[in-house]
């Protein structure tokens, strides 16, 4: 079952749980997939009229999670208890949705031959890197990966 199918069960059956923390969270997700379906549509677009794939959907994803911990991090450093748990609440359900990350371990695993491969050039690497391990790790976390193993 792709992406899109699995939040629209789970919306039905939080919507029929009455669960409204859960519901809005979902459709926030759903609103960010369409809106990356719908940026497909646009000529000015360079991915203009191919059909969307499972990684843009979990990169949609992943982009909510980001500004989820964002606001999570704002409303921390404002002492806003009651959005915290908010925003905390939100992000473990985004979450629930994304693939597991690849520890450090993981990727220094899969950076390792593609460096042998490149040569230890960032500018070379890092464009690589970060299309390989799209949606599997966080891109700082790989940069900072890709600089202390090209140093």
């Amino acid at each position: 079952m792709g992406v899109k199918e699995q939040l629209m069960e789970d919306l039905r059956e939080a919507a029929k749980e009455r669960d409204a923390e859960r519901t809005s969270a979902i459709r926030m997700l759903r609103a960010a997939i369409q809106n990356a379906e719908i940026a497909r549509t646009d000529p000015k677009d360079r991915n203009h009229g191919k059909p969307i794939e499972e990684s843009d959907l979990v990169a949609a994803i992943q982009r909510e999670a980001n500004q989820r911990r964002e606001a999570l991090d704002f409303a921390q450093k404002a002492g806003r208890a009651d959005l915290v748990a908010k925003e905390e609440q939100a992000l473990a359900i985004i979450e629930r949705y994304l693939p597991k990350e690849l520890s450090r371990e993981e990727i220094v695993a899969e950076l390792q031959p593609l460096i042998a491969e490149l040569g230890k050039d960032f500018r070379k690497v890092m464009p690589v890197a970060s299309q390989k391990l799209r949606g599997r790790a966080n891109g700082k976390l790989v940069a900072d990966i890709v600089r202390d193993l090209t140093q």
